[in-house]
């Protein structure tokens, strides 16, 4: 594979708006090539998307999905720009494939990472440098290590680092990128809530064999 190197990723960004992150898996996904990369970009709506983050996105809609048998529950609040494509069929598509998706993903506890307290990832790290595995390896390598455990781990819990579950091939935040290609508009997923029932109620647990044993004077 060819070296991808800075220079190169920040040339990409400006010819097409797209994230730095976007931008270098891009070129990695195209041998370091820029036209096929643009085009790789382009395929996936990102680099038109890139472009309308930073504009406000106040209408949307709030959606809820309700998984078969009434066990699960998604409530989930996805804003764009204007009223007239949260009316659209495909903008109330792309919301009911993100509650969907967060009713698919237990773990997941956050919209994305940088939504994610630094605390958290501060106890993390401080869990993994524990280690026992770690314990032979020079400092910066364990460094390197944890890094990579806790930035696995973050994406686990993050909605928009999940693979899509209707096209495993791409994340929810592309899915995300390509409703703002087709629909011109910045789109945000904002918030989300799940039901599960049941949740956090003490459920009383009996020791069936204890009982059929006392039952019958059995010790």
């Amino acid at each position: 594979m060819a070296e991808i190197s800075a220079k190169l990723v920040k040339e990409l960004r400006d010819k097409t708006g797209a994230g730095m992150m976007d931008c270098k898996k891009a070129l990695k996904e195209n041998d370091g090539d820029s036209a096929k990369a643009i085009e790789w970009l382009r395929q996936k709506g990102i680099a038109s998307a890139s472009k309308k983050e930073g504009r406000v996105a106040a209408e949307g809609l709030v959606d809820s999905y309700i998984h078969t048998g009434g066990r699960v529950g998604v409530l989930v609040e996805v804003n764009c720009e204007t009223d007239f494509v949260a009316r659209r069929d495909e903008f109330k598509a792309l919301v009911r494939d993100i509650a969907m998706q967060v009713a698919a993903c237990p773990n997941v506890e956050y919209v994305k990472v940088d939504d994610i307290p630094a605390d958290f990832a501060e106890k993390e790290k401080a869990i993994e440098m524990g280690k026992d595995d770690l314990g032979s390896k020079p400092e910066n390598i364990r460094e390197k290590i944890v890094q990579g455990r806790i930035d696995k781990r973050l994406k686990e819990l993050s909605l928009m680092d999940q693979p899509f579950i209707k096209d495993q091939s791409i994340s929810v935040e592309e899915l995300v990128k390509q409703s703002v290609s087709k629909l011109g508009e910045n789109i945000q997923v904002r918030r989300f809530v799940r039901f599960v029932l049941g949740e956090g109620i003490e459920k009383e647990e009996s020791d069936f064999a204890a009982e059929v044993a006392a039952q019958t004077g059995m010790k």
